[in-house]
């Protein structure tokens, strides 16, 4: 059982590293040091988009406008991080 858990913090890492990139490129992008209209960056902004979306939209469905701001990355992160609490604390109980 000690596996699977490992395996869910590992998912669960990823997923933090993938909304942190996706934040950070979307900075970039906005600040125009990233042009998507090059091959490679446009690819990596496709691969974050697909694989975040599902994620981002239930939660901006919640989120009241910001005026264009996107609060749904922090949400998710926060999201992410309370799964890893959860499942830290109750590792005990699977074993």
């Amino acid at each position: 059982m000690t596996s699977i858990i490992q395996i869910l913090f590992l998912l669960l890492d990823i997923l933090w590293f993938f909304i942190i990139a996706h934040v950070i490129m979307s900075w970039l992008i906005s600040f125009q040091v990233l042009n998507l209209h090059q091959q490679l960056v446009a690819q990596i902004w496709d691969m974050l988009n697909r694989i975040l979306e599902p994620i981002y939209r239930p939660i901006r469905k919640i989120l009241p406008p910001m005026s264009g701001i996107d609060l749904a990355p922090l949400v998710a992160l926060i999201g992410v991080y309370a799964i890893r609490i959860i499942l830290a604390n109750n590792a005990g109980a699977f074993y």
